[in-house]
């Protein structure tokens, strides 16, 4: 069952987060890496300035949680984890495909160019990566994120966002 995840979750969201972001050990530059990799207090800041965090729920426990963030015109998907134990069985895809429906705005998504699985991942979902000149602007634009972290992420966006960027660049 997919569901909302609820203050109670708390600690469980911060379990799953870090859990699973052990795979960024090593992979991304040692000067972003964090031990906890996300602390408690930046995930209250998180939710704090509007990431509403989903969790797909197994026999009572969850198993993977994901992000959504209104932005105004667009829609973010933040902070995508699952269990290491639970990792390719799908609950990913499915945390991924029921955010999706929850809008009709373009949605982008975030994360460490050194993350080829993500990447990967999220092509296989149908996004592609943005030119680096424009991850370069919507990372400001959209994001809180420090410069170095800019400089060593990537943007995927969705079909609605490329329909939407092709049709502003060919108005003018």
């Amino acid at each position: 069952m997919i569901r909302q995840c609820r203050e109670s979750d708390l600690n469980t969201i911060f379990e799953i987060i870090n859990d699973a972001a052990q795979a960024y050990k090593g992979a991304i530059p040692e000067d972003r890496w964090n031990e906890p990799y996300m602390p408690f207090e930046e995930l209250m800041r998180e939710i704090e300035d509007g990431v509403v965090f989903w969790a797909l729920e197994q026999d009572g426990g969850l198993l993977g949680v994901m992000g959504i963030q209104d932005k105004g015109e667009v829609t973010l998907i933040r902070h995508s984890y699952v269990r290491t134990l639970a990792q390719k069985k799908g609950i990913g895809t499915k945390l991924l495909r029921h955010l999706e429906r929850m809008t009709d705005k373009p949605v982008l998504i975030g994360t460490w160019a050194a993350a080829l699985w993500a990447i990967s991942f999220y092509e296989k979902s149908g996004y592609r990566l943005v030119t680096e000149e424009e991850k370069n602007r919507l990372l400001n634009k959209y994001w809180s994120i420090p410069k170095r972290q800019v400089e060593t992420s990537v943007v995927l966006a969705n079909q609605t966002w490329f329909r939407v960027e092709h049709a502003a660049s060919t108005d003018g």
